[in-house]
């Protein structure tokens, strides 16, 4: 009984590989345009729907043509959607990290205040711009 190493030659194994690589790098290929697609605001839900059909009945060929017509506003697409989540967390990490409560502030003013970090002209100035951002 021969063992399946004894079966496959080295080429085989290469060309075993490529088929792999091939395979991942089709379905990689078709999220990306699935997901530039619904993306996408400048077509109309229509447009999407036959290009969805398109690429489902012939993916090859509509994959192909979807990055000859619309691969270059993809990239463009894809930038903005990263600069709007960056932007968003960027917000989000402000608003976490923040001063926290006016309570917190004004304590905190409180000890410099105490320790002659500030003095009491200071104090005040800094007490009540506290007090107007809340």
């Amino acid at each position: 009984m021969p063992t399946l190493a004894a079966d496959w030659r080295l080429g085989e194994v290469f060309l075993t590989f490529l088929y792999f690589a091939l395979f991942f790098i089709f379905i990689w290929l078709l999220i990306a345009v699935f997901a530039d697609i619904f993306r996408s605001h400048d077509i109309s839900g229509w447009a999407k729907a036959l290009w969805v059909i398109f690429i489902i009945i012939m993916p090859f060929l509509g994959i192909l043509v979807y990055l000859i017509v619309r691969g270059g506003s993809m990239h463009e697409r894809s930038a903005q959607q990263m600069n709007q989540a960056d932007t968003a967390f960027r917000q989000y990490v402000q608003q976490a990290v923040g001063t926290g409560s006016i309570a917190d502030e004004l304590t905190r003013l409180a000890d410099l205040k105490e320790r002659g970090v500030i003095d009491d002209d200071e104090f005040q100035q800094l007490k009540a711009k506290a007090l107007a951002t809340a």
